[in-house]
């Protein structure tokens, strides 16, 4: 008889490269909401991860988008077997049973769905539900997260002062070129050598950032090519996949991306 075998994920690798953890942590026991600022792929969700898993709490994670409505994350009402019924969204999940409710990327809601995160951000922890009429006090272990890239907005997608103000705030950047080096090694299984030469990479196309290129390469893009070089693939060839496609779609920007990957992995 075959059996079925379960497969549990590994707890997210996360290498702390300050006192973050500490201050998520202490944020938690103090019932206080936590907003992280850093650029895309450079580690915000696998730092929730992480801190979830240390803590022992559910993850409820929403991806923001231009289209999210307050229905979105309160919760709305939907037509079951001819019945209708109340469905809660993530956010009310998490207020009702506790657990962290993260809003990644909060800026690309709309600006009438974040209003409804304000009475969960200050002393109240409290949740109105104007459909069903009932005002939700917070789990004790219910706990708000909200992150967003500094350097992705523009006039029409930023945080009012009055909602960044409600936030105790943690900035986020690229890691250090050894422990990016640490990271990819851990995460990949690639060897060190291939590893140094794709942070030396790396911090090249980096420096273009803001130049040539919108955003810089993310660490998350750096795992992404390591894995695809483990798996048998020519250097330049992943490099080209996951460093140069993702990146641009200029013809003169991916031939100068090109040129530097040839001179790290001629």
């Amino acid at each position: 008889m075959n059996a079925l075998l379960e497969i549990i994920p590994a707890p997210p690798f996360y290498q702390s490269v300050g006192r973050e953890c500490e201050v998520f942590t202490a944020a938690f026991e103090a019932r206080l909401p936590v907003l992280i600022k850093g650029p895309t792929g450079c580690g915000k969700t696998r730092f929730v991860s992480h801190m979830a898993e240390q803590l022992g709490l559910t993850l409820h994670t929403v991806a923001c988008h231009d289209d999210l409505t307050a229905a979105d994350l309160v919760g709305r009402h939907l037509i079951t077997g001819g019945d209708t019924v109340w469905v809660d969204g993530p956010l009310t999940r998490a207020v009702r049973s506790g657990g962290i409710c993260y809003l990644d990327e909060v800026v690309e809601a709309r600006k009438d769905t974040t209003v409804v995160l304000h009475p969960l951000t200050d002393d109240r922890r409290i949740l109105p539900i104007e459909r069903t009429g009932e005002l939700l006090h917070a789990h004790p272990d219910f706990m708000l997260v909200v992150s967003y890239n500094p350097g992705y907005q523009h006039v029409l997608k930023t945080l009012k002062p009055s909602t960044r103000q409600r936030f105790v705030a943690l900035s986020f950047n690229f890691a250090s070129p050894e422990l990016e080096r640490s990271v990819l090694v851990t995460e990949t299984g690639l060897d060190a050598g291939r590893a140094a030469s794709l942070v030396t990479l790396a911090g090249q196309i980096r420096r273009l950032a803001g130049v040539d290129l919108e955003e810089a390469v993310s660490t998350r893009l750096l795992v992404y090519a390591a894995r695809l070089m483990v798996a048998g693939m020519d250097e330049r060839v992943a490099c080209r996949a996951a460093l140069v496609e993702p990146l641009s779609d200029e013809e003169d920007t991916l031939a100068a991306l090109e040129t530097i990957i040839a001179a790290q992995f001629g």
